[in-house]
C-alpha cells in the first residue's frame, strides 16, 4: 500500500453565519486517510458529518484550512477544475438515491460518463458492467419508480462507481432502508471496497455497521475522536 495518504486534512474549519452570530460546525480538524481505508464517522445529528463529506467532495468550501488529495489542494482549485476532479475521483452515495425518474437505471448509471464526454457506446458498456457488479444487470431498462428502495440504492452505488473513482463517500446510505436491506447494502459497499481497493468514508447512525469498519471516528464538539 502507498505510504503517502490519499487525503490529508489540515486545520479544517467550517463556520456559518447565523443572524448576528457565528455557528461553528468544526474548527481546525485534522485527519489523514490512507489508500484503501474504510472509515465510519458517527455523531449526533447536526455535528457536521454531512458537512465534512461535502467539503471532502468539493461540494462546499471551508471557512479556512486545507484538504489535500494526494498532491492537490482542493481548497485552492477553481470551480471548473474542482467539478472535473469530482467527476473523475469521487463517487458519492446519498441517503436519497436522487435517480432521475425519466431515465432508465442504465441511463442513470451512464450519466457521469456522458457528462465527462465519454462516447455513449463506451458509457453504456461501463454502466452495464457496474450494474452487474451490484447484482442488477437484469433491471437496467427499468425506471426508478419500478424498482424497490434497495434496488434504487444499488443503482445509485453503480452510478457512483461507474467513473472508477478512487474515493467513495457515502452519507447515510442505509438510512431510508429496512434493517435487512440496509445490511445487504452495507455488505455490498464492503465487498466493493475490497474488490476495488476503494477508499471509503461512510457517515452513519447505525453503530452496528460503523463498528464493522476498520476505523471508527466520532465527530463531537467539533473534534474527530477515535471511537
Amino acid at each position: 500500500m502507498d505510504s503517502a495518504p490519499l487525503i490529508r486534512i489540515e486545520k479544517l474549519t467550517k463556520i456559518y453565519r447565523s443572524g448576528d452570530s457565528d455557528l461553528v460546525i468544526f474548527k481546525e480538524l485534522c485527519l489523514e486517510v490512507a489508500l484503501g481505508d474504510q472509515i465510519a464517522i458517527i455523531g449526533a445529528s447536526g455535528a457536521g458529518k454531512s458537512t465534512l463529506l461535502h467539503l471532502l467532495a468539493g461540494l462546499d468550501r471551508p471557512t479556512s484550512g486545507d484538504i489535500f488529495y494526494r498532491d492537490r489542494n482542493l481548497t485552492k482549485l477553481p470551480e471548473a477544475r474542482l467539478s472535473d476532479f469530482r467527476n473523475r475521483e469521487i463517487g458519492y452515495v446519498w441517503q436519497q438515491h436522487h435517480l432521475l425518474p425519466e431515465f432508465t437505471a442504465e441511463e442513470n448509471v451512464m450519466m457521469p460518463l456522458l457528462i465527462r464526454g465519454v462516447a455513449r457506446a463506451k458509457a453504456q458498456t461501463e454502466a452495464r458492467g457496474c450494474l452487474d457488479e451490484v447484482g442488477l444487470s437484469a433491471r437496467g431498462h427499468h425506471r426508478a419508480g419500478e424498482l424497490s428502495g434497495g434496488e434504487q440504492q444499488r443503482i445509485a452505488i453503480a452510478r457512483a462507481l461507474v467513473g472508477d473513482p478512487s474515493l467513495l463517500l457515502a452519507d447515510e446510505p442505509t438510512g431510508n432502508l429496512d434493517t435487512a436491506t440496509g445490511e445487504r447494502i452495507f455488505g455490498l459497499l464492503s465487498d466493493l471496497r475490497r474488490n476495488r481497493n476503494l477508499t471509503t468514508i461512510l457517515v452513519t447512525h447505525n453503530l452496528h455497521f460503523a463498528r464493522e469498519c476498520p476505523r471508527l471516528l466520532r465527530l463531537e464538539a467539533g473534534l474527530l475522536i477515535p471511537d
